[in-house]
């Protein structure tokens, strides 16, 4: 298995306006990824995310918002160092490119930056093998949402 990226390709019933909202924009990203978001949907702005039970203290992660052009693209880095430069090298790079469809949005998201670390390779498959079920336990949680959005408008 390659460790290097983690692809997922999702049909969703909305516009890709509301879908680029949705994976954008912190009031929405929070229904359905992170527990919290704190960031600005801008070019090089930093924030970030958490996750787990306020309650208990969130396990927060650095967030910095690479691209944002809607509708059709918004990338950001995150994990890396509070202080640092999110960079190649110490951050992983999620990117989500959306293409209309007849009825709706075409979503690819790709995650990359396992290799570039510079782990060992049992790292490189640990850290690899978190985010891909972390991406297949939120991923499937976008799509109705974004589709439930999409009907209030």
């Amino acid at each position: 298995m390659e460790l290097g990226s983690i692809e997922r390709e999702i049909r969703i019933e909305a516009s890709p306006e509301v879908v680029f909202d949705v994976v954008s924009s912190p009031e929405h990203l929070k229904e359905w990824w992170p527990d919290e978001a704190e960031f600005s949907p801008v070019p090089g702005e930093n924030g970030r995310i958490g996750f787990g039970n306020p309650a208990d203290g969130l396990d927060w992660q650095q967030f910095t918002v690479v691209d944002a052009m809607p509708p059709r693209r918004f990338s950001f880095r995150w994990t890396h160092e509070e202080g640092t430069t999110a960079a190649r090298g110490n951050s992983y790079l999620v990117v989500f490119e959306l293409e209309p469809t007849d009825t709706g949005t075409l979503l690819r998201m790709t995650e990359t930056g396992f290799r570039e670390r510079g782990w060992a390779e049992s790292k490189v498959a640990a850290e690899h093998a978190d985010h891909v079920t972390g991406w297949d336990h939120f991923l499937p949680r976008l799509a109705p949402y974004a589709e439930k959005v999409g009907a209030g408008r």
